[in-house]
């Protein structure tokens, strides 16, 4: 029997978000605009139950006293996609690395378009921080949500840090196994 898939909406400064997953993780975060938008399937429960402690983690992260997430999650995706966002989780909070040096921390530095796809597949934003890599020159690019929200999640954890914009140094922990 397939789990319940429950979904609810929860405000943001980016407007609403989409919060999809089972009684037992989190398996999905929509942002309102860019081309990542997602509607609920007609099979989906619409209750903001499961997703309690995840509102709660995403307020105090907006609020700038949350750093790092500590959820349930589980992200759909092959074993390399899935490799390339437990290296994002590594990224320290208000710090930047570049596709190319994200795809030579997962031992695989030839590559970096394997690595820019995947990082596009995220389906947790924000909690699993896609937002924090950038182009090699430093520019922001690539982010599903739009150009917009990507630099306000680079803006809102520069500030709470106090950090100016520099490549991130690998950190333990992943969010998810």
């Amino acid at each position: 029997m397939n789990p319940v898939i429950s979904y609810t909406l929860a405000p943001s400064p980016l407007g609403p978000l989409m919060l999809v997953g089972t009684a037992d993780a989190l398996t999905a975060i929509w942002l309102p605009s860019g081309r990542d938008r997602l509607d609920p399937e007609p099979e989906w429960v619409e209750s903001a139950t499961p997703f309690k402690e995840a509102v709660r983690q995403l307020d105090a992260y907006f609020a700038g006293a949350l750093r790092q997430f500590d959820l349930p999650l589980d992200p759909a995706g092959t074993a390399f996609q899935r490799r390339v966002w437990r290296a994002l989780c590594d990224i320290p909070y208000g710090e930047t690395v570049s596709y190319g040096e994200l795809a030579r921390r997962i031992e695989r530095p030839a590559a970096v378009r394997a690595v820019g796809a995947a990082n596009g597949q995220n389906p947790i934003s924000i909690v699993i921080p896609c937002h924090r890599v950038i182009g090699s020159d430093g520019r922001l690019v690539g982010y599903g949500g739009g150009l917009p929200a990507k630099s306000a999640l680079l803006a809102l954890e520069r500030r709470v840090a106090g950090t100016p914009a520099r490549p991130g140094r690998p950190r333990q922990g992943a969010l998810f196994s």
